[in-house]
C-alpha cells in the first residue's frame, strides 16, 4: 500500500527540493525529461487551442471571440501569476498543511541545476520542466470555470476573479492533495492527475458562478444552441489528444506507469463515448455528435484521477458510469433546478470528476484490476476518497462564493442587457468572430 500510495500521489509530493538536498547520487534520464516536456506542451494544446475551441464552438456565434479570449488571456495571467507566487504557495517547501509558505516567490532558489525527484529512488528531472508541468495544471483550471458563466461576464471580472481564486482556492487544494506536507495527500487519498484539483475545484466553482450571476438574458425561451459543431469536436478532439501528457506525464518518468495512464485514457474515454450515446439514443432516439464530446469529456474527467492506479478494464467501467451520471445531471438536474451552468461544467467536470475520485477508490483494488496490494482497503480507501472530496468541494464552494461577491462589489461581474443581447465579441473586445 505505500508503494501505491507513493506512486498515485504524483505532481510533486516527492518532488521540489533543490539539487543539493538530493541524493549524490540521483541521476536524470534524457528520456524522462523528454516526456515531461512534451507533456507540458501536450496540455498547453489542451487550453489553447483545445479548451477554446470547445468551448467557444457551443457559444452562439456573437460570444465566439469572447471565450476564445477568456481562455487565452486566463492562460498567460496564472503563467506569470504562478511564477510570482502560485507555484511557492502550492510546493513552497514548508510544512503547514495548507500552503506551501512563501520560500519560493519569483522562483527563488531555482536554477538549472535544481531538480525534483520522480517516482523512482535516484531518477530527478529538472525543477523547470516540473514548475512548467505544474503551470498548464493551474492555467486550464480555471479556464475550466468560465463555460459555466459563458455569454454574459465582464472580461475585466474574469481576469479579477481568476487570480482571486487560483490564490486561495486552486494553490491551497494543489498543495493539499500533492505536497508531502498537505492535508488531503497525510490522509492517505489518491489523486492521480487532478480529480479533486482540477475538475472538482472548478466544477463547484462552476456552480456557484452560475448561481451567483443569474441566468442568460432569454434563457429557456430564446435559442441558444451551440454556433458550430463542427468546432466544438475539432476542440474536443484536441482536448482527448493533449490529455495524454495530463494523465500519463503525471507520472512523472517515461515507463511503465505512464504506460498504464496512458492505455486508461483511452479506454475511459471509449467507454464514455459510448455509454453516453447509447443512453442518449435510447431516450432520444438520437445518438447526437454533443452528446458523442460530452461522453468524451467526462470520460476524460473521470478518469483523471484513477489513471494511475486502475486497469484498462476498470477504466471502461469507470468511464462509462461517469457519463451515465453526467447525462442525467445535464439533462434532468440541471432542468429540474433551473440554473444555467451555460455549459455544463459541474454537470460534467464537477460530477465526473467526483464519480472518479471515488471510483479512484473502488477500482483500484488488485481484484478489480488495480494497482493495489495485497493489503488494500477498498473501503477504508473509498471512505478516504470520500473525505478529499467533500474537503474540496467546501473549500472551492465558501471561498468561490465570498470572492465572486467581493468581485462583483468592485468592478460587478455582469454586462448590462443590451451588450448581452449585442454580443460579448463587439461590446468586450470590438471584433466579430464572422462577417457575414
Amino acid at each position: 500500500m505505500t508503494k501505491l500510495l507513493k506512486f498515485s500521489a504524483t505532481l510533486g509530493a516527492l518532488a521540489l527540493a533543490a539539487a543539493p538536498a538530493l541524493a549524490q547520487d540521483a541521476t536524470m534520464d534524457k528520456g524522462d525529461v523528454a516526456w515531461m516536456m512534451t507533456s507540458t506542451i501536450l496540455v498547453l494544446f489542451m487550453i489553447i487551442p483545445g479548451l477554446a475551441l470547445f468551448y467557444g464552438g457551443l457559444v452562439r456565434s456573437k460570444n465566439m471571440l469572447s471565450v476564445l479570449m477568456q481562455c487565452t488571456m486566463i492562460t498567460a495571467v496564472v503563467m506569470v501569476v504562478w511564477v510570482v507566487w502560485g507555484y511557492s504557495m502550492a510546493f513552497g517547501g514548508g510544512t503547514s498543511p495548507y500552503w506551501g509558505g512563501l520560500g519560493k516567490l519569483f522562483l527563488k532558489g531555482v536554477n538549472m541545476d535544481s531538480m525534483a525527484a520522480t517516482f523512482t529512488d535516484g531518477v530527478v528531472i529538472p525543477e523547470y520542466v516540473f514548475i512548467a508541468f505544474q503551470m498548464t495544471f493551474a492555467a486550464i483550471t480555471p479556464a475550466l470555470i468560465v463555460g459555466a458563466f459563458a455569454e454574459r461576464i465582464k472580461f475585466k471580472a474574469v481576469l479579477l476573479f481568476v487570480v482571486l481564486w487560483v490564490t486561495v482556492v486552486y494553490f491551497p487544494i494543489a498543495h493539499m492533495v500533492w505536497d508531502g506536507a498537505g492535508l488531503i495527500f497525510n490522509m492517505g487519498a489518491l489523486d492521480f492527475a487532478g480529480g479533486t484539483v482540477v475538475h472538482i475545484n472548478a466544477g463547484i466553482a462552476a456552480l456557484v458562478g452560475a448561481l451567483v450571476i443569474g441566468k442568460r438574458k432569454g434563457f429557456g425561451k430564446e435559442n441558444m444552441a451551440p454556433h458550430s459543431m463542427t468546432l466544438t469536436m475539432v476542440g474536443a478532439a484536441m482536448l482527448w489528444f493533449g490529455w495524454f501528457g495530463f494523465n500519463a506525464g503525471s507520472n512523472l518518468e517515461a515507463n511503465g506507469g505512464a504506460a498504464l495512464a496512458l492505455i486508461n485514457t483511452f479506454t475511459a474515454t471509449a467507454g464514455a463515448i459510448i455509454a453516453w450515446s447509447l443512453i442518449e439514443g435510447l431516450a432520444r432516439g438520437k445518438a447526437s455528435m454533443l452528446g458523442a464530446v460530452s461522453g468524451m469529456v467526462a470520460g476524460l474527467v473521470a478518469v483523471t484521477p484513477a489513471a494511475g492506479s486502475v486497469g484498462p478494464v476498470g477504466a471502461i467501467v469507470l468511464g462509462m458510469i461517469a457519463s451515465l451520471v453526467c447525462y442525467f445531471f445535464v439533462t434532468t438536474v440541471k432542468n429540474a433546478f433551473g440554473y444555467d451552468d451555460s455549459l455544463d461544467v459541474f454537470g460534467i467536470h464537477g460530477i465526473g470528476g467526483i464519480i472518479g475520485a471515488v471510483g479512484t477508490g473502488i477500482f483500484t483494488a488488485p481484484g478489480l484490476g488495480g494497482v493495489g496490494g495485497a493489503d488494500y482497503s477498498l473501503a477504508g480507501q473509498t471512505f478516504i476518497q470520500i473525505k478529499a472530496v467533500l474537503i474540496t468541494i467546501v473549500w472551492s464552494g465558501v471561498a468561490s462564493f465570498v470572492l465572486y461577491k467581493l468581485v462583483d462589489m468592485l468592478v460587478g461581474l455582469r454586462v448590462d442587457a443590451e451588450t448581452e443581447s449585442q454580443g460579448l465579441d463587439l461590446t468586450s473586445h470590438g471584433e466579430v468572430a464572422y462577417n457575414h
